[in-house]
């Protein structure tokens, strides 16, 4: 039976660690401010809301929300970002994506002040991913898998670690972040032929297709790591991950749940950056 990599003690550990930033800021009278930035009223983007929110109460980070028409024109929406830009009461901005087609999501990555940019959408800071600098924001979820697997001590360097993504939200920054820890990194996607044949011989395997249950036996064997990214709902409506868990759990080594996994975590990664921008103004 694999090991369940569960999220909430990561969580729990990360949020530990934001409190103790969090109290040293007010001795400074400081206090970290999140804007959130939501078009529309998307039932998903009003869930993810909600839970931004009641995990900024708990543990002391302010947060206000900016709503604003599904239709508002692209520079309307830049105004509204400049505006937070200057607003030194705010620490860090999060645009919630995708933002609608007619918005030109290009400029509105740009126009994010990059130190404000805790969601990392602006290319400076994605490019400091790159060059391996992992010292300032990151891409939620992929930061979100590494600390999962930093936390229960699953060691990457010198391992065949394969991503089953190619986006600049997850896949690119991931693998970066992997070789960073000298692991040795495959990006595969949809179109991999014999994908099977790679994950199977692989360490550790990220999967974030969006795809439920697609990865089944064939793709693992008894040693597999699986980190599960993707989220969609199965046949039955039920929230599913990439992985088949109920098949792979009695096989592979190890395996993150969904949810309670990777997602899990992810909201607390996106509130560590907002408390680091608040302590670098």
């Amino acid at each position: 039976m694999a090991e369940i990599l569960k999220g909430k003690d990561v969580a729990t550990q990360i949020k530990e660690r934001m409190k103790k930033d969090i109290e040293k800021l007010a001795k400074h009278n400081k206090i970290p401010t999140l804007a959130i930035v939501r078009l529309g009223d998307n039932p998903g983007d009003i869930s993810y809301e909600r839970s931004i929110i009641k995990n900024c109460d708990n543990i002391g980070i302010n947060s206000k929300v900016f709503e604003r028409d599904v239709n508002i024109k692209t520079e309307e929406l830049i105004e509204l970002i400049e505006e937070l830009n200057k607003d030194d009461n705010i620490s860090g901005i999060l645009v919630f994506r995708p933002l609608p087609n007619h918005i030109e999501e290009e400029i509105i990555r740009n126009t994010i002040s990059p130190s404000k940019d805790v969601d990392c959408m602006h290319p400076l800071n994605l490019e400091r991913i790159f060059e391996g600098d992992m010292d300032g924001f990151a891409p939620c979820t992929p930061k979100a898998a590494m600390e999962i697997l930093k936390y229960y001590n699953i060691p990457l360097e010198g391992k065949n670690v394969v991503v089953v993504n190619r986006s600049m939200v997850v896949g690119k920054p991931l693998a970066m972040m992997l070789l960073n820890e000298n692991a040795t990194v495959t990006i595969c996607h949809s179109r991999t032929k014999n994908l099977d044949e790679i994950t199977n011989r692989a360490d550790v395997v990220v999967v974030a297709l969006g795809k439920a249950k697609y990865f089944g036996e064939k793709y693992f064997n008894e040693k597999s790591i699986v980190i599960d990214v993707g989220v969609s709902l199965d046949e039955n409506g039920k929230l599913s991950g990439d992985a088949d868990y109920d098949k792979l759990s009695p096989i592979v080594n190890k395996i993150t749940p969904v949810p309670g996994g990777v997602g899990s975590v992810t909201t607390s990664i996106l509130l560590s950056q907002v408390v680091l921008a608040c302590k670098n103004v």
